[in-house]
C-alpha cells in the first residue's frame, strides 16, 4: 500500500482549524474529501501540525496510504481541481511517495513558524486576515532581545493553553527572534515541537515589551512563574503561518 506525501499551502481563515471537528470546516477534512473524489478511497490524512481556527500554512505536510500506485502530478493535481471546485482555500504544492516508514507527524525534526504584526497606524485592506494590526509604534529592537530570554530547553506553562494535551510543558525552543521590515515586525519561531498556543502566547508577551509596558526581566519573571496567569495577551490567529517541517 503506497504512501503519500503532500506538502500544503492554505489560507486558515474559513476553517476551524487543521483537524476533523464534527459540524465544523477543517482542512484536513476538505483534503479528505477531494481525495476520495479523485480516487473512490476514504482516508485519514495525517498532518504535521494541527494548526488552529484561523492559522494559515505555507508548508503544512501530510501523509496518507492508497491502495494502488498514482503519478505525482495526477495526485497533486487531483485534489487541487476537487478542491477548487468546492471552493476551498487550500493548495495541495506537492505530492510524492514517502519513504518507507515516513509520517508526517512523528518523523518530523522541527517545525519553523511566521508571525506577521502590521505595525502602523492605519487598518488594512490587503491583509485583513492574514496579519495583526497593531496601530501603536512597536519597538522591534526591544522585543527581539527580550524574545532571546525564552530560547533554549525550558518549562513553558505559562506559554501553553489550558486546553494543551501535552504530557509535558517542557520544550526547547530553537529561536525565537524579531525584525522590522518597514511596517511589517516578522517573529520566527523554531523547535522539533510546539505546545498548544504557544506561538502566539509568546507573541502576545512579546508586543507587552515592544510597546514598553513590560521589560525583558518581566518576560523572564513569567517564564519562571510556570503560571499560565503570568502570560501576556494571546496573539490572534490570524498572523500565525506555519512555514515549513523539516525531516
Amino acid at each position: 500500500m503506497p504512501r503519500f506525501r503532500i506538502d500544503i499551502e492554505y489560507d486558515g481563515g474559513p476553517y476551524a482549524g487543521w483537524q476533523r471537528q464534527a459540524g465544523q470546516p477543517s482542512v484536513q477534512e476538505a483534503i479528505e474529501r477531494s481525495i476520495a473524489a479523485f480516487c473512490g478511497e476514504e482516508v485519514t490524512l495525517r498532518g504535521a501540525g494541527r494548526t488552529d481556527a484561523g492559522v494559515h500554512a505555507l508548508g503544512q505536510v501530510a501523509h496518507f496510504d492508497l491502495s494502488r500506485e498514482w503519478k505525482n502530478d495526477t495526485v497533486r493535481d487531483a485534489i487541487n481541481a476537487h478542491l477548487g471546485m468546492a471552493g476551498e482555500t487550500i493548495s495541495i504544492l506537492n505530492a510524492a511517495p514517502a519513504e518507507a516508514g515516513f509520517d508526517s507527524r512523528f518523523s518530523a525534526t522541527a517545525r519553523h513558524y511566521l508571525y506577521r504584526i502590521l505595525n502602523r497606524r492605519s487598518p488594512p485592506a490587503l491583509e485583513r486576515g492574514r496579519a495583526w494590526h497593531v496601530a501603536k509604534r512597536l519597538d522591534a529592537e526591544a522585543m527581539d532581545t527580550a524574545a532571546l530570554r525564552l530560547v533554549g530547553h525550558h518549562d513553558f506553562t505559562t506559554f501553553r493553553s489550558v486546553q494543551c494535551q501535552a504530557k509535558s510543558p517542557v520544550k526547547t525552543l530553537d529561536r525565537l527572534d524579531v525584525s522590522r521590515m518597514g511596517e511589517e515586525i516578522e517573529i520566527r519561531a523554531s523547535a522539533r515541537s510546539f505546545l498548544h498556543n504557544q506561538v502566539r502566547s509568546l507573541v502576545g508577551t512579546l508586543k507587552k515589551v515592544g510597546e514598553g509596558a513590560w521589560t525583558a526581566d518581566d518576560v523572564t519573571a513569567a517564564l519562571e512563574a510556570r503560571d499560565r496567569t503570568a502570560c501576556g495577551p494571546v496573539a490572534p490567529a490570524d498572523g500565525l503561518y506555519l512555514l515549513r517541517v523539516d525531516y
